[in-house]
């Protein structure tokens, strides 16, 4: 699914999905305290400075409901969201990565964390993998698009923050991050700008989770 091929009713039927009960369910630090595999989920993946939690509460038009700090790496487990009562699907906020500071045992366990969760999770259906514009993707993204790969678990890449940067910037990162993202299999062929604080793409990236959720 294109942009350009997003319909108008997907992106009102998300629209209205988002607009319905979402909760924050809990965390989880290991997989057994996962809830049951028994509806899809979405999960989100980025550098722990790359906006996440902002992203994640733009939407959900929720400017509560994922925690955010001014300290990058504060995401140690995997936080659940329902979307939906029953819950429909759910969003899955995976720890972040790639923060420097982070002593080499909280990475190495965030890590194993995350790769247990990619292969020993049935009804995952897609990976964000969240990429700030104004640096592309860094070598520790890939890392990450090498393990997705690796684990056959299908991803899409969202550029954040792209009120930051100039429109035309803006276009030449996405078009960039594009290509890059064609050297891998389990890459989905379309990226998506954002911009958490004005509202840029947030309409789109709600209709591609809706999409992915449901196969659509």
């Amino acid at each position: 699914m294109s942009e350009a091929e997003t319909s108008d009713d997907l992106i009102e039927r998300a629209r209205k999905r988002f607009a319905g009960p979402v909760e924050f369910l809990l965390s989880a630090p290991e997989l057994k305290f996962l809830p049951a595999p028994d509806v899809p989920e979405i999960a989100f993946a980025g550098r722990s400075n790359v906006g996440k939690s902002s992203l994640l509460n733009a939407l959900t038009g929720r400017h509560g409901l994922a925690r955010t700090s001014v300290t990058p790496g504060r995401t140690q487990e995997l936080n659940v969201f329902n979307v939906g009562e029953p819950p429909a699907f759910r969003l899955i906020d995976m720890p972040g990565y790639g923060f420097a500071e982070a002593p080499k045992d909280v990475v190495a366990r965030w890590k194993q964390l995350v790769f247990d969760y990619l292969k020993g999770r049935a009804v995952l259906k897609r990976v964000l993998v969240l990429i700030d514009c104004r640096h592309g993707i860094k070598p520790v993204d890939r890392e990450v698009m090498a393990m997705l790969d690796k684990a056959a678990v299908s991803f899409q890449i969202v550029l954040t923050k792209g009120d930051k940067i100039k429109p035309t910037q803006l276009a030449a990162i996405t078009e960039e991050v594009l290509r890059s993202s064609r050297a891998h299999p389990a890459a989905y062929p379309h990226v998506i700008a954002t911009s958490a604080d004005k509202g840029e793409g947030i309409p789109n990236l709600r209709a591609a989770v809706l999409a992915a959720a449901l196969g659509e």
